[in-house]
């Protein structure tokens, strides 16, 4: 019977001369991951899906510099006198908020050069985002770091006492906060898929729902989290960011969803004009 999650022994894998760190891999399969969704999302609207490959092209570095920015940004006082360590990626640190408002901005841009329709774009790429977060996060494994707080339940993660913060090195295990956001990563993506499906959010929405969605995640999860992070009012910066993202998506979604209530509605009495009068010329 399980009894805890077991940590890996090591953060990379040699290959030969070649040294793969687990963290960028997971950020690569990521990656790999959401440019196959959105082929997939571009081919069933008749759109060339070799946008996909190329969005990413675009997506990609600008949301590394964004969410290392983020991190640096929000963290600032961990790299004091030690600046150079700002660069070092692989090592853990990316601010996913950073990254996405960078990334999408960056795939903006590319929409404005290719021609493409901007809200199409970013309702074909939304779900994508999570999945390649779903995978990423497994990196934050694999490096023993942003786990929760300690937990007895038996799918508490076994951390390393050297990777162990200083007031919980008598403590073994802890929550498994990468397992979390990546099984809400996944809901998301669910959820997301189904609200197109079901039409409830009009064209260029999809985007604003996956905020909504992966805040109200992320929020969770956050306060779970006790690594070293700088607090406003006692409480970590990213839960107040979060937490006005969310609130900000849904007054957007609101103003979604009656938009779309009232063009379905103008759209069933221009119909219903449109009977009325075949009805009299019959």
């Amino acid at each position: 019977m399980l009894s805890s999650i077991p940590s890996p022994s090591s953060g990379s894998f040699d290959l030969g001369p070649i040294t793969l760190r687990a963290y960028g891999l997971m950020i690569a399969l990521g990656v790999l991951a959401a440019v196959w969704l959105m082929a997939k999302r571009f081919e069933q609207r008749k759109i060339d899906p070799e946008h996909a490959s190329a969005i990413a092209m675009w997506l990609v570095p600008a949301g590394l510099v964004g969410a290392r920015a983020y991190h640096v940004a929000t963290d600032w006082r961990r790299f004091q006198g030690n600046w150079g360590s700002a660069l070092k990626i692989w090592e853990g640190g990316l601010g996913i908020l950073g990254g996405l408002i960078f990334g999408v901005g960056a795939a903006i841009l590319y929409c404005h050069r290719k021609d493409l329709d901007i809200k199409t774009v970013t309702d074909i790429v939304a779900p994508a985002l999570p999945l390649a977060q779903l995978i990423g996060r497994w990196g934050n494994y694999f490096n023993q770091e942003l786990f929760g707080k300690p937990t007895n339940l038996p799918w508490g993660l076994s951390i390393d006492p050297q990777k162990r913060p200083i007031n919980y090195q008598g403590e073994d295990t802890f929550h498994p906060t990468f397992l979390y956001e990546s099984l809400w990563n996944l809901l998301v993506i669910f959820v997301l898929l189904k609200i197109e499906k079901m039409k409830i959010l009009p064209k260029g929405f999809m985007l604003v729902a996956y905020f909504l969605l992966y805040s109200i995640g992320r929020l969770w999860v956050e306060a779970l989290r006790i690594d070293e992070a700088t607090q406003l009012g006692g409480i970590r910066i990213n839960i107040w960011i979060f937490g006005v993202v969310a609130i900000s998506s849904i007054s957007f979604m609101m103003i979604g969803v009656k938009r779309n209530s009232a063009f379905s509605k103008r759209k069933t009495n221009s119909n219903f004009k449109d009977d009325a009068k075949e009805s009299l010329l019959d």
